[in-house]
C-alpha cells in the first residue's frame, strides 16, 4: 500500500513538473526577446529582424487624458492589422504645459503614467518601441529648455549650443536619461530597461549644432553620452537621431548633402562603438524647396544608396530611414503623388535589404487617429481614411517579413 503512495504521490509530482516545463515552454514562445545587432543585421531571437513601421510622436501626450487613450490603442491596432511593427515616439516632455519634466529631476507622475500605457499598448499590439530622450528643436522643450534652465539657475550659457558642452545642462540630460530608463511601469510593473517591447533608445531627435558645422561638438557629446546610456542599459539598442547629414570627417561625401550642414558628422558620429546602428531622415519636399519632384526624387535616391553604402563598408551597422514623408502643403500634392513617392522609397529599402541586407526598415512620418486635427503637420495619414495609402504601407510590409524569411 506504501509503496503504491508513494508511486502515485510520484506521478502527481511529475505531472506537475511537466505541467510546469509546459508552461515556461509555452511561456519562452509568446515572450518577445530583445532585438539586437549582427554585422551589418538586426535579429531577433537569432533570427534578422527586418521591418516596416511609423512615427507617433503624440503618443503620451494623448495618453495623459484617460479619455483619449483610445486614440493610442486605435492607432497600435490599425498599424499593427497592417503589418507595422516598429513605432518611434517620444519619451520627453520638457517644461511649459503637460510636460513629463517640469524642471529638471522633477516629473510629473501622471504623465509617466501615460507613457506607461503607450508602452503596455504596443506591448499587447507587439510593435515595438523606438523612444527618443530629447527634442534638438524647442517643441515640447528640447534643447533649448534645457539651456533655459540652466541660465535661470545662474549658470553661464551663451546659446543653445551649449546643450552639449556645459556640465550643469549635461548633468540635467543624464539625469532624464536615468530617469526613463530605471522607470518601472504601473502597468506592466516591468522596468523600461527590462522591456523587450522598447526596440532601442534614441539620444536626441535631429541633433544640430550652429556653432560646429564640422559634426565635432556633437561627436564628443554622443561620446560621453552613449557610454552612459549603456551603463544604465546594456540590454537595448542605442541610435543617436541623426538625419545623416555629412560633416568633415570625409569631405567627399558631403556631396550629398541638400546643399548645407547642420553641425552632425554621419560616419564619425555613428562610428562610436555604443551607437548599435545608423539613421538618416528625408524631406527632399523641404530642404529642397524650389526644385521640382524628378530633381527630389533623384536626390532621396543618391542619399538613401550613400547612407546604405558607407553603413555596409564602413560603420559595419544596420542603417534604417527613421524619418520620410510627404507634405500635403507641398505644391501639386495629392493622394496619388504621395503614394507613388512612399512607394518609390518603400522599393529602394526593399532592393537595399534584399541585395545584401543592412536597410533594416524605415518609418513613415506620421499616424494620427481620427479627430486629431491639432497634430496635423501635413504628412499626417489616418489609416482609417486613406485606403490606397494603407494598401501601399500594407504591401511593403509583406514584402519585408517575407525577405526576413529568406534571409
Amino acid at each position: 500500500m506504501t509503496s503504491i503512495m508513494n508511486l502515485t504521490r510520484s506521478m502527481v509530482i511529475l505531472s506537475i513538473l511537466i505541467s510546469t516545463l509546459v508552461c515556461e515552454a509555452r511561456l519562452l514562445r509568446v515572450t518577445p526577446g530583445f532585438v539586437q545587432t549582427k554585422d551589418t543585421e538586426l535579429v531577433l531571437n537569432g533570427s534578422p529582424f527586418l521591418f516596416n513601421g511609423f512615427n507617433s510622436y503624440w503618443m503620451m501626450n494623448v495618453a495623459a487624458d484617460p479619455n483619449q487613450r483610445y486614440k493610442v490603442s486605435n492607432v497600435f491596432r490599425e498599424a499593427s492589422a497592417i503589418g507595422l511593427t516598429v513605432c518611434r515616439t517620444w519619451a520627453f516632455s520638457d517644461g511649459g504645459n503637460q510636460s513629463l519634466q517640469i524642471s529638471p529631476g522633477l516629473y510629473n507622475e501622471a504623465m509617466f503614467q501615460a507613457l506607461d500605457f503607450v508602452v503596455a499598448e504596443a506591448k499587447k499590439y507587439r510593435v515595438r518601441l523606438i523612444f527618443s530622450l530629447v527634442n534638438n528643436y524647442n517643441d515640447f522643450g528640447g534643447r533649448p529648455q534645457y539651456v533655459q534652465w540652466a541660465n535661470s539657475s545662474g549658470v553661464p550659457v551663451a546659446n543653445d549650443d551649449d546643450f552639449y558642452t556645459n556640465p550643469v545642462v549635461k548633468g540635467y540630460y543624464k539625469n532624464h536619461v536615468k530617469r526613463i530608463l530605471t522607470r518601472i511601469n504601473t502597468i506592466t510593473k516591468t522596468a523600461y530597461r527590462d522591456e523587450p517591447t522598447i526596440m532601442a533608445w534614441e539620444l536626441i531627435n535631429e541633433p544640430r549644432c550652429q556653432v560646429d558645422y564640422s559634426g565635432k561638438t556633437i561627436n564628443a557629446w554622443v561620446q560621453e553620452m552613449a557610454p552612459y546610456v549603456k551603463s544604465i542599459d546594456p540590454m537595448h539598442l542605442l541610435e543617436v537621431g541623426m538625419e545623416g547629414f555629412y560633416g568633415d570627417s570625409i569631405p567627399d561625401r558631403q556631396q550629398y548633402n541638400p546643399g548645407f550642414q547642420v553641425g552632425t558628422d554621419f560616419v564619425s558620429n555613428h562610428l562610436i562603438k555604443e551607437i548599435d546602428f545608423a539613421t538618416i531622415h528625408a524631406y527632399p519636399d523641404n530642404w529642397l524647396t524650389g526644385q521640382n519632384d524628378t530633381m527630389q526624387m533623384a536626390f532621396m535616391q543618391r542619399w538613401m544608396t550613400s547612407h546604405w553604402e558607407d553603413s555596409r563598408t564602413i560603420l559595419k551597422k544596420p542603417l534604417v530611414f527613421t524619418e520620410f514623408g510627404k507634405s500635403k502643403k507641398d505644391p501639386g500634392y495629392s493622394i496619388h503623388a504621395r503614394d507613388s513617392f512612399m512607394n518609390v522609397v518603400y522599393s529602394s529599402i526593399y532592393s537595399f535589404a534584399q541585395n545584401g541586407g543592412t536597410f533594416a526598415g524605415g518609418l513613415v512620418w506620421q499616424l494620427l487617429d481620427e479627430g486629431m486635427d491639432p497634430y496635423d503637420d501635413g504628412y499626417e495619414i489616418v489609416l482609417s481614411q486613406n485606403p490606397s495609402t494603407s494598401s501601399v504601407i500594407s504591401q511593403q510590409s509583406s514584402k519585408m517579413v517575407a525577405l526576413e524569411h529568406i534571409h
